[in-house]
């Protein structure tokens, strides 16, 4: 049976970090948009990605930013995976390779098709986010939660990877997994004690929450 990937989003210092990938995360997720309760500066980036061990792999997330600002940040973090979150055009795509992209669409009426349009003309597509739509001005970390059992029915063999996102929380994201059957999944208010502080304790009980289900 395939494992489901943890990616943990939202990072602001080393130590709730490092207790992600304890718990058994396989990605970090760190935010560069700038009216996030999550942001954070390239200087902190920097420190929390010196703690990372090897095979723990760093995603910087952008919102709409500039090809320029995502090309310099990750040149300089020495990250290789960018998280697009916003309304970014396809042909973002070629101007970021070599660079890996995470596209995070929302589950809307158009998301079949736009999986579609990315997979088939984005070559460094290296997955999809399933998220909620927009709330309260904030592309993700909304804590809404979508509609598995429609995402289940929808899923199609040629589909790139998708990683579940929205709402979700250690109570349910074995329900999603067993619903959706995701290639990974993806959580940030859902392991914070308030907006933008992540809990060690929360984020334990997620990524064993995860592993039972295919235990």
């Amino acid at each position: 049976m395939k494992r489901t990937r943890i990616k943990i989003c939202g990072f602001t210092d080393a130590n709730p970090a490092l207790s992600a990938v304890e718990a058994g995360a396989d990605a970090i997720g760190l935010n560069f948009v700038s009216q996030s309760p999550r942001v954070v500066t390239a200087e902190k980036a920097q420190i929390i990605l010196k703690a990372l061990p090897a095979f723990v792999e760093p995603v910087a997330l952008f919102c709409d930013a500039s090809t320029e600002q995502i090309i310099s940040t990750t040149r300089e973090l020495g990250i290789r995976t960018v998280q697009l979150h916003g309304q970014e055009p396809l042909s973002f795509a070629s101007y970021l390779s070599p660079l890996r992209i995470i596209k995070a669409l929302p589950f809307d009426d158009k998301f079949g098709h736009e999986v579609d349009v990315w997979s088939e003309r984005c070559d460094n597509l290296a997955g999809i986010i399933v998220d909620a739509p927009p709330k309260d001005g904030l592309t993700g970390g909304t804590g809404v939660a979508i509609d598995w059992d429609k995402l289940a029915t929808m899923k199609q063999k040629h589909w790139p990877p998708l990683i579940l996102a929205g709402g979700l929380t250690p109570e349910n994201v074995g329900q999603a997994i067993a619903k959706v059957k995701p290639y990974g999944v993806d959580v940030a208010s859902g392991v914070e004690v308030e907006r933008g502080v992540k809990d060690e304790n929360l984020i334990k009980q997620f990524c064993d929450a995860v592993y039972a289900v295919q235990s």
